[in-house]
């Protein structure tokens, strides 16, 4: 097996390049002064690449590419990057750096004082260095924080900022619109990977989290570059806690460069967000949808998300199919979150709701600060909750332009941590989900779910175009402890085939007797499947799956002895119904 493999980048798509007498090539007034080398190898492996560069022939036999002779790179793949076998994992990859511990503190270099007694003859001896108290961190972390509080000082400098990135001409790759485009082509099939007839997708698989650290992380640094400021960092949109659970009055400005137009009319505060969104605006108390959205956070990053694999989403490797499966976070709250936010009155959603239009809104970059920091959060969990060590997932590469305008491969492997990265996320900011598991709708008086309660056995594959109720047969029963600890039981429904242009949700109920009572606080609600849609012209088809982690949840229906389980799947919106292949259940260990 080997790493999506790394299509050489030449320019943005979209990009007018001008090449200069040196081989370099310069974009926009901006960067048009700084000239650029053909390649550099920096020491730290991040290969920088010139904005020039020129296409061999059709069937790529010659090149003139003074990069790479006798390549011929197609123009669509300038900024993709998912790389082969680069070298080897970070020494650092599983290292916790939120590990409760009790470190030596270090001295206050004020108070050293004179060695006393050091041998016979030396009485006294003074090593202190010269004394001081203004000592500066070695590295300056800059902090991400969260968006409702925000000081006006930190919000105008981070509207300048926006408004710079703006007006910057369109074939600039540090403008607003080519950072927007990034999101588009990497997202919406704009790449093929190299070597291979097969489109590079980044999401629905164990890509999706590190491609959006680097996207935020370049963005961030050219943010900060705009307004001559290195400790720039962006804000979080922190929807999992109640505070935050409005859109930030700083995005609602009108005159402001951090607004956009295209979002819900109807979802403006002080109305809550509804982490599981079904494009229906629930009739709830306020506090009630409070609960639930916490609720589903709990499930979404604790008790549903124990292996790795369960997280990150699927391993996606080189000549693969994309769209192998995506993790609980990138399904919920991810999507319902761009669904909710884009405008219900325009195509597709947009901007929040459709890929290829997402990164238009500047909120975009706020959600998605949110979705990496519960990666960090993640990590700190305990269990079997840490970084994938596959090498396949490490040395995976993403090119991206930087605050130089320069092209910047970088490796998976080299973001597992943000500090390496050079910043962090204010953890002053409070965490209500840990404590707010899903119960059952009614405890459960029987051991064993009688088929006859819950109706006609559905028979696969089928389409969903109504509630479906299947019978699972488990391999496994009556597990002990630490087999659960050993291996996550994994609901699997495969072979989910549907149009990528479409936005559809559905809803994994297990051993329901009333599907019209579950709500997302129940144990009985298993998880949802959510399509964000890509809105390409022509049908997109996607196989995908859903792994849904439930040995919580069958332990809260006190159903771990059972043979069968009953699965119910509840369609909740979509204009053309998906068909499900198969469901099962696995062991992820």
């Amino acid at each position: 097996m080997a790493s999506l493999s790394t299509p050489m980048p030449l320019a943005l798509p979209s990009a007018t390049t001008t090449t200069t007498a040196g081989g370099g090539a310069s974009f926009g007034p901006f960067c048009r002064n700084k000239k650029v080398p053909s390649s550099t190898i920096h020491k730290t492996n991040k290969l920088v690449i010139t904005c020039s560069g020129s296409n061999g022939n059709a069937n790529g036999e010659k090149s003139n590419n003074s990069l790479w002779p006798g390549k011929f790179i197609d123009r669509r793949e300038a900024l993709i990057g998912l790389g082969g076998l680069y070298g080897t994992a970070s020494s650092t990859f599983g290292a916790d750096p939120f590990a409760l511990a009790d470190p030596v503190e270090t001295p206050d270099p004020a108070k050293c004082h004179v060695i006393k007694n050091l041998t016979k003859d030396i009485k006294e001896l003074n090593c202190c260095p010269p004394s001081t108290d203004n000592v500066k961190p070695f590295l300056k972390l800059r902090v991400r924080k969260a968006a409702q509080s925000l000081d006006k000082e930190y919000i105008e400098k981070y509207k300048e900022a926006v408004a710079l990135m703006r007006a910057l001409p369109d074939d600039d790759p540090r403008s607003f619109k080519q950072q927007a485009d990034v999101h588009c082509a990497y997202c919406n099939g704009g790449y093929n990977q190299l070597g291979f007839s097969v489109e590079l997708q980044v999401h629905f698989s164990w890509l999706f989290f590190p491609f959006h650290r680097y996207y935020l992380y370049f963005h961030e640094r050219i943010l900060g570059s705009l307004i001559k400021d290195p400790d720039f960092a962006l804000p979080f949109w922190n929807y999992d806690a109640p505070e935050g659970m409005e859109i930030p009055k700083i995005f609602t400005d009108e005159s402001s460069s951090l607004y956009d137009a295209f979002r819900d009319g109807l979802h403006q505060p002080p109305t809550l967000v509804v982490l599981d969104y079904n494009k229906i605006d629930p009739d709830v108390p306020r506090q009630t949808q409070i609960d639930n959205n916490l609720t589903i956070m709990h499930r979404q990053v604790v008790s549903g998300a124990t292996t790795p694999l369960l997280f990150f989403g699927q391993p996606y490797r080189s000549g693969k199919q994309p769209n192998p499966g995506m993790g609980t976070v990138e399904n919920i709250p991810h999507t319902p979150i761009h669904v909710w936010t884009g405008d219900r009155n325009q195509s597709s959603g947009i901007d929040m709701g459709a890929f290829f239009s997402a990164a238009r809104d500047p909120i975009f970059y706020a959600h998605h600060a949110n979705v990496d920091r519960f990666w960090t959060i993640w990590k700190t969990l305990g269990g079997k909750r840490r970084d994938i060590k596959d090498t396949d997932f490490l040395n995976a590469s993403f090119i991206f332009y930087d605050e130089n305008c320069e092209a910047v491969r970088v490796y998976v492997k080299d973001c597992l941590d943000t500090r390496a990265l050079g910043y962090v996320y204010d953890d002053t900011v409070k965490i209500p989900w840990l404590e707010t598991p899903p119960t059952p709708r009614v405890p459960r008086k029987t051991k064993k779910l009688k088929k006859k309660s819950v109706g006609q056995m559905g028979k696969l594959p089928s389409v969903l175009d109504k509630i479906v109720r299947f019978e699972v047969k488990r391999p496994k029963k009556s597990r002990s402890k630490k087999e659960k600890e050993d291996e996550e039981e994994i609901l699997v429904i495969d072979g989910i085939e549907f149009d990528g242009n479409k936005c559809i949700k559905f809803d994994v109920f297990i051993n329901d007797e009333d599907d019209t009572e579950i709500r997302a606080n129940n144990s009985e609600f298993a998880g949802s499947f959510v399509n964000l849609p890509h809105a390409k012209g022509s049908s997109m088809k996607i196989n995908t799956s859903l792994r849904l982690g439930i040995s919580k949840v069958l332990e809260d229906l006190n159903a771990d002895d059972d043979d069968n389980i009953i699965v119910t799947l509840v369609p909740r919106f979509g204009d053309e119904p998906p068909i499900i292949q198969d469901i099962r259940i696995e062991y992820d260990a």
